[in-house]
């Protein structure tokens, strides 16, 4: 239960940044549970932005490929930018496209110094 409550915290975080920054914002119900959406959705003047969130403290980040499918399904029917959202203790948030995931054997993976090169950040994302 700690681990969804970080989590669910963590998607709160970002959703109430996004809605401070005048996106229309939602999360998907049963986040964490089902596989059919990413967590958030934001839209703002037509432009929108989905996100999977994770809040993980480890060295490396991984999506199973059932639920990574899916987010690659929905930023090719829906045209937005899809990101995993990794908040990083201590950190903040770095967001990684789906294509800049690694395969793996059982899954997509993304390393923390690789998310750190990456160095995408929330403000690169907003819209003003």
């Amino acid at each position: 239960m700690l681990r969804y409550s970080k989590g669910a915290r963590g998607e709160r975080e970002l959703l109430n940044y996004l809605y401070g920054k005048a996106y229309s914002v939602v999360r998907s119900a049963g986040s964490g549970v089902n596989s059919i959406s990413p967590d958030i959705i934001a839209i703002k003047h037509g432009k929108g932005l989905a996100f999977e969130c994770k809040a993980w403290d480890r060295s490396s980040l991984s999506i199973e490929p059932e639920k990574f499918d899916v987010l690659c399904e929905w930023e090719r029917n829906t045209g937005m930018d899809t990101f995993i959202a990794w908040r990083m203790n201590g950190q903040g948030w770095f967001f990684v496209k789906t294509a800049e995931m690694n395969k793996c054997e059982k899954s997509y993976t993304v390393t923390r110094t690789q998310a750190f090169a990456i160095g995408r950040r929330l403000e690169s994302l907003i819209i003003e």
